[in-house]
């Protein structure tokens, strides 16, 4: 699989109103340059999956934010940014908070074509209004959905040529399950590397579930790079 000559490329496809999953742990871990082409594609509407919608600032995900382009974001942290509940408020963002363990769970079923599970996190608390519970072993459990999407962004160190994965450090959270639950995947990867140049038990996510891969242009190397970034 070669690699796109841009990441708007690889985004075709994507459409006003569909839902996106987007890998990463705030800016670490995260898709960097396939959140700046999905700023530049102009769909409106989206539905974004992450744990958070960026950092203050327009970075990552902000930005896209600050574009009026999401309508609706799933996922757990996002009060670590102000203007995503400045959005809230206004009524301009509509959110659906999921417990972080709840939200990797949900997108793990999602790539496995589960239909729920049940979990006692949240249960007989607001989360869970509109939701089923039952009690299992004398414990109340709420029935949380899986979640999938139409095109999920996520971020590797390696890809060989046909599309296997590999990631390293703080990418494997949420990139690894995201890359299973949507009907389109993009990696964004650091490097590439001929077939069978990878040890078939260093492999994250085989290369059937990976639709389009690009190479990196923004880097986050280490602690010092994301706290100038915050300044």
């Amino acid at each position: 699989m070669k690699p796109l000559d841009s990441a708007l490329e690889a985004l075709d496809g994507l459409s006003d109103g569909m839902s996106v999953m987007v890998g990463g742990f705030g800016l670490v871990g995260a898709p960097l340059t396939l959140i700046d082409a999905l700023c530049e594609h102009g769909a409106r509407d989206l539905t974004i999956i992450s744990n958070n919608l960026g950092e203050p600032g327009g970075k990552g995900l902000s930005r896209l934010l600050s574009l009026g382009r999401i309508r609706k974001a799933i996922g757990s942290y996002f009060t670590s940014n102000p203007e995503v509940v400045a959005a809230v408020e206004r009524g301009e963002l509509e959110v659906e908070l999921l417990p972080q363990g709840t939200l990797a769970e949900a997108i793990r079923a999602g790539g496995a074509g589960l239909g729920g599970f049940f979990t006692p996190v949240g249960a007989g608390t607001l989360l869970a209004e509109g939701k089923e519970q039952r009690e299992i072993d004398g414990r109340l459990h709420v029935l949380e959905r899986p979640l999938k999407a139409d095109f999920a962004l996520v971020r590797a160190e390696r890809a060989d040529a046909l599309g296997n994965l590999v990631y390293d450090k703080t990418q494997q959270n949420f990139n690894v399950a995201m890359a299973t639950a949507a009907r389109v995947t993009v990696a964004e990867v650091d490097q590439t590397v001929s077939a069978g140049s990878l040890p078939p038990g260093a492999i994250h996510t085989p290369h059937l579930f990976v639709s389009r891969l690009v190479r990196a242009q923004v880097h986050i190397l280490d602690v010092k790079s994301v706290e100038e970034m915050l300044r």
